[in-house]
């Protein structure tokens, strides 16, 4: 008896120094941002042992690919990249436009997506693209600002209300960060629906993380977005439209609960 209660003791001495299993993020920007947004989350969530993979969609960050080259498709393709450079399953996070992205990937690579994690982002059902699902927010603040270009293919923002839509909570040097790093929108992708069958996007699990004080995507179509998607577990970070520069330790935080 000695002996058995002597060997559970070391038995639980151990466990208790073993790391948690790491846990593979991808993580994909929206519109008019790019992979420097998730910067200080990438640093949270590795300093816990887990790795991340920062997705930099075409024609976005650093990458030059004309916009009238740009799809969904493009973008799909460009996660689904990132996901098979890395071993087994992964946790995919997309912000914003990514919610339709993520969607599109679950769709064709679902046995590679352990969760998926809608942040303050659109949800499509099968046919819908994000236009539609924009016109239908009463109290987003981005559609008065948006200047098209004379060629349709790309969508400005109006300087002066950047900050006030994407991140009006934000320190003065994260709203710097916001002006210095903005570019202008691909506008093909955001006419393009997303295709989605209970076979494959169904099959995998989801969450939400709302934004409750967002200028960009309302909180009721948030809300909207996720219920008819029949999304129960939700979470909810008190910032705008970016709280992985207004808040990224509750986000992080968060994203670590999500993983337990």
């Amino acid at each position: 008896m000695l002996l058995t209660a002597a060997v559970l003791l070391i038995a639980g001495a151990c466990s208790k120094d073993e790391p948690s299993p790491s846990t593979t993020f991808v993580l994909v920007h929206g519109a008019w941002q790019g992979p420097y947004v998730w910067q200080y989350v990438k640093e949270g969530l590795e300093k816990k042992g887990h790795k991340v993979l920062v997705v930099e969609l075409p024609a976005h960050g650093n990458d030059n690919t004309s916009p009238a080259n740009v799809s969904m498709d493009s973008y799909r393709d460009k996660v689904i990249e990132a996901i098979h450079s890395t071993n087994g399953k992964v946790v995919l996070v997309g912000h914003s436009l990514a919610g339709m992205v993520i969607s599109a990937t679950a769709e064709k690579i679902p046995s590679r997506i352990n969760k998926l994690v809608y942040l303050a982002a659109f949800i499509p059902v099968s046919g819908q693209n994000l236009l539609e699902l924009a016109s239908a927010d009463a109290q987003s603040q981005l559609g008065p600002s948006l200047v098209p270009s004379a060629d349709g293919l790309t969508l400005d923002i109006k300087s002066e209300n950047r900050v006030a839509i994407f991140c009006q909570d934000g320190s003065e040097t994260n709203k710097k960060l916001l002006i210095d790093n903005f570019r202008v929108e691909p506008a093909i992708p955001f006419g393009t629906p997303v295709s989605l069958t209970d076979a494959a996007f169904g099959k995998v699990a989801k969450y939400y993380i709302y934004t409750t004080e967002d200028k960009a995507i309302g909180i009721d179509l948030q809300k909207q977005m996720a219920s008819a998607a029949g999304i129960s577990k939700v979470y909810s970070v008190t910032s705008g439209h970016s709280p992985f520069l207004s808040t990224p330790d509750a986000l992080t935080g968060i994203l670590l609960d999500i993983v337990k």
